[in-house]
């Protein structure tokens, strides 16, 4: 039967009755190749902020239908018989008019086809008119230098919607293609993409806007894993992206619609941010807009924004926690760099030959044989757990006048670069803390009433464990030296400081002694970073990209949306070697781009991050976070085939860890430099294999006497005040419980007592 003329749809319905409701409509500003990008201030981009509407583009009353033209698409009613005012029924049609009847619904069929072949050609033709009449009025204000380009995902096309400009090279121009393949282009801004047509021709388009050009490939990544859409134009050679997943149409459908809800959403945070400062960056924002090709009468507004702003949050959370981890591995890396250069400190042999006072030398995180814990009273038999970490609280307040004197005096002394005291740890926190480290038992928690001095350096550390033995020796009941050992394991996060307890009013405080370099890594959140590496057990693993392990393409392609909003406010070129936050961001970007198989922008982004670093005034190219961006580099550019280049950087790694071991110890030898100059000793050594430990035993113990050398020409020079304090410089020892002087040489039997050697 046919359709009423009602019913009749109009071409854009019957577009989606081919393809399918699925498929997404992109706009967006790309830079036009006869301009500068960005261009000059007062230009271009701070001209002109574009708005997009899905209205705009099913506007079907743009364009004015004229008489003769309703006429022509009007469908003449249907022949009734004669007199009865009944419709014609085709039972009824030869009972009265006969051959005039027939002729009638004829000549009525004839028209009505006519009627629809004009209404078909003249909606082609409004729709043509319409998008010209858009182009003029909707883009008639695009900035200089600015093109504006339209992605049907459900049609595989894009095509251009602007005018071209004064300059604009015609002959080169891209206005329309049908799209067979995509992928990131070299270009440094990051912003680039290079299409390739179903006819074979190729052309590279360049964003104005990063975040453009990552929601436009992944776009098409998709469109283009489509089977249902591309029809005979799908190509199953292609295994890479998302063609790789073996996804059916309408998971992929999907897919492209929550992840490009997710892009716009982002999309107009941003640009809302950036209308909200008060910098007149409010039309910074180019032209880009996401629409699903949907009916305008679905009511869909409020719970489709309610969902993906909750999906948004979890992404946002996601990566933030990526971003944590980056972060707090940076963090340990430093902090291991600053160790490496205590290590070559003069004094280091001789505070590394050094026992600590009841020093497991447990530096890991449980430590639950911990030797010097508060008093066990007997009324905490009677107690909860809450009443006695509550008792040990009133106990810490009593003595935290005591610490403050203690403080005090030793800060007079040395001069410390920062002092801190307190606050008293609070009841549920002792709670929370005993259960995890010390299985409930409260007793161990010896910060109670705590401090934290922060000295210049490991000459001060030294004056000030000689000045608090001569000072307050017998209070003294533990010395924690352990995590400054190199052959030890660092507290969780790389950080390695010194721990003194004291009994003061019949309560254990415990004071931190922190070495100035170490403090300058992360300051007074160094605390929150070792907590956050035990909560996350940052230690397990060393690169920071492996918290990616395990995710779905979906979610990473997401994660990338929330990278570009991180850094929306500093695009790539813009980026300059003192901003750090974004320059983590960034870091932290090409292990998506890594995982994601965006290998290209993770080598521009690494590129720029190298040479960032290398202007750094602080940094250098042969700094550990350089070295590490090479390596990152080198494994990126064996991934695009480009060993020659690995190969060079690979060299440069090298280098740079010869040098680190040279700067260790430059006089080593190997065995065959000792055969040749010394082949006798070689001999020796081949006839006694015990000879080289024993060698190494008499090398330690000469470091270590001359380290203590060099110590005491410090402590005359710097730290005289100490031979008062001493009673001429001799040792002696304060008490039963303190830090003594037993062992004050060197270790040199495996016997030496177990304490403090100053």
């Amino acid at each position: 039967m046919m359709q009423a003329d009602d019913e009749m749809p109009p071409p854009q319905e019957a577009a989606k009755q081919q393809y399918g409701a699925a498929g997404t409509i992109l706009e967006a500003a790309f830079v036009d190749p006869a301009y500068d990008w960005p261009p000059p201030d007062g230009f271009g981009k701070n001209a002109i902020e574009l708005q997009a509407s899905v209205n705009l583009i099913d506007d079907s009353d743009s364009v004015r239908t004229t008489e003769s033209q309703k006429q022509r698409m009007s469908i003449p009613p249907k022949p009734s018989l004669e007199g009865t005012g009944k419709k014609s029924r085709w039972w009824n049609c030869c009972t009265s008019g006969g051959d005039e009847a027939i002729l009638s619904l004829a000549e009525y069929e004839h028209a009505k086809r006519s009627a629809l072949a004009a209404r078909k050609e003249h909606y082609a033709e409004k729709k043509a008119r319409a998008k010209a009449m858009r182009k003029k009025s909707r883009y008639n204000r695009v900035p200089e230098g600015i093109l504006i380009y339209r992605l049907d995902t459900a049609t595989q096309t894009i095509s251009l919607m602007s005018e071209p400009h004064s300059k604009t090279d015609q002959s080169t121009m891209l206005t329309e293609m049908v799209i067979a393949a995509a992928r990131p282009s070299p270009d440094k801004s990051r912003r680039g993409m290079i299409l390739k047509g179903t006819d074979g021709s190729s052309v590279t388009l360049v964003a104005c806007e990063q975040r453009t050009a990552i929601a436009w490939l992944e776009a098409i990544d998709l469109m283009l894993a489509n089977k249902m859409r591309m029809g005979d134009k799908f190509s199953k050679s292609t295994k890479t992206g998302w063609n790789k997943k073996n996804l059916n149409s309408r998971e992929l459908d999907q897919i492209e619609g929550q992840y490009l809800n997710l892009a716009s959403y982002s999309n107009k945070l941003i640009r809302a941010n950036k209308k909200s400062k008060k910098s007149g960056a409010a039309a910074s924002g180019m032209y880009y807009s996401i629409e699903m090709s949907q009916d305008p009468q679905d009511d869909f507004e409020e719970e489709a924004l309610e969902s993906i702003a909750k999906r948004r949050a979890v992404i946002k959370d996601s990566w933030d926690f990526y971003r944590m981890i980056c972060s707090l591995l940076r963090d340990r890396r430093k902090y291991n760099e600053v160790f490496r250069k205590l290590q070559l400190d003069p004094v280091y042999p001789y505070l590394h030959s050094m026992t600590g006072l009841n020093d497991p030398g447990d530096t890991g995180y449980e430590n639950a044989d911990k030797e010097v814990i508060q008093k066990d009273l007997d009324k905490y038999l009677t107690m909860t757990r809450t009443q006695v970490a509550e008792d040990l609280c009133k106990q810490a307040e009593q003595a935290m006048p005591s610490l403050v004197e203690i403080c005090k005096a030793l800060a007079g002394s040395l001069g410390m670069e920062e002092v801190g005291i307190g606050p008293v740890k609070e009841v549920q926190a002792a709670l929370k803390k005993a259960e995890k480290k010390y299985d409930g038992d409260l007793l161990k928690i010896t910060d109670f009433c705590r401090a934290l001095l922060v000295v210049k350096d490991l000459p001060s550390l030294l004056a000030l464990l000689e000045l608090a033995r001569d000072s307050f020796g017998p209070l003294i009941r533990r010395v924690k030296l352990s995590s400054l050992k190199s052959d030890h394991k660092p507290l969780p996060g790389g950080y390695r400081h010194c721990i003194i307890n004291v009994e003061l009013k019949n309560h254990i405080c415990e004071i931190q002694v922190h070495l100035w370099p170490m403090w300058l890594v992360c300051g007074v959140d160094g605390f929150r970073h070792y907590r956050h590496c035990v909560e996350y057990n940052t230690d397990s693993f060393e690169n920071a990209f492996d918290a990616l392990e395990g995710l779905d393409r979906k979610t990473m392609a997401e994660l990338i949306v929330m990278a570009e909003e991180a850094v929306a406010e500093t695009p790539l070129d813009s980026l300059e070697w003192f901003q750090e936050k974004f320059i983590l961001d960034y870091f932290a970007e090409v292990g998506l781009f890594m995982k994601h198989g965006l290998h290209v922008w993770a080598e521009i982004t690494l590129r720029h991050l190298v040479r960032l670093r290398t202007e750094s005034p602080d940094i250098g190219p042969d700094h550990h976070e350089s070295i590490l961006l090479y390596k990152y580099l080198e494994e990126v550019l064996r991934l695009t085939g480009k060993e020659r280049e690995a190969n060079e950087i690979k060299k440069r790694i090298k280098s740079n860890e010869k040098r680190l071991k040279s700067e260790k110890d430059d006089a080593e030898k190997s065995m065959w430099d000792m055969v040749m100059a010394a082949p006798t000793e070689a001999l020796d050594m081949i006839m006694d294999p015990n000879k080289k430990e024993r060698e190494e035993e008499e090398k330690m113990r000469k470091e270590v006497k001359a380290s203590k050398k060099q110590w005491r020409m410090i402590r005359k020079e710097r730290f005289g005040f100490l031979d008062a304090n001493s009673g001429g410089g001799k040792d002696n020892s304060v008490g039963a419980g303190s830090v003594t002087t037993s062992g004050l040489e060197e270790k040199k039997t495996d016997d030496a007592p177990k304490a403090l050697a100053l």
